[in-house]
């Protein structure tokens, strides 16, 4: 089985986003990618990056929630857990995940794809090897946003994820 969203993608390298907010706007990229998938019009990544308060290390998951509430009042903006994030992909709605070492103390995982990371997961396979995670990746310095897979095995103790859906 695989599910599979059509979003578009942009890096966080991006000529547009200003070059001090660049090596950590993985987060409101990932906002702005997901709210240009909903047709709606979202403020520009440097824009976000201020108004959902992002800092040099990255964008914490409970400030990115509590911010993006009031810009969206409306909307489902909470933390699930992977079975609601697969649900979500299911019902043709993105979900922001992250990728964090750091904050869930698995420092000596050598394992996960990255150490600390914002994208939007956009779909699920069921394989052989487990759960595969299909997500865009938020590009890099010499590289454009693009698809990416990973395991869930190799990534669970460090991913956590946000739901952003219209009530």
């Amino acid at each position: 089985m695989k599910q599979y969203l059509p979003l578009q993608g942009k890096s966080q390298y991006d000529a547009s986003i200003a070059p001090q907010y660049r090596n950590s706007a993985c987060g409101p990229t990932t906002i702005h990618v997901i709210l240009h998938y909903y047709n709606l019009s979202a403020p520009s990544v440097n824009d976000l990056y201020l108004l959902l308060g992002g800092t040099k290390i990255g964008l914490f998951k409970w400030r990115l929630i509590y911010n993006l509430r009031k810009l969206l009042p409306t909307w489902d903006i909470r933390s699930c857990t992977l079975k609601e994030a697969l649900l979500e992909i299911d019902a043709g709605r993105p979900v922001a995940m992250r990728f964090d070492r750091y904050f869930s103390l698995q420092w000596l995982n050598r394992k996960s794809t990255f150490v600390y990371h914002w994208v939007p997961l956009i779909g699920y396979a069921v394989q052989d090897d487990g759960l595969l995670l299909i997500f865009h990746d938020n590009g890099g310095k010499n590289r454009a946003s693009q698809i990416r897979t990973a395991l869930l095995e190799n990534n669970e103790k460090v991913l956590s994820f946000v739901k952003i859906a219209p009530k």
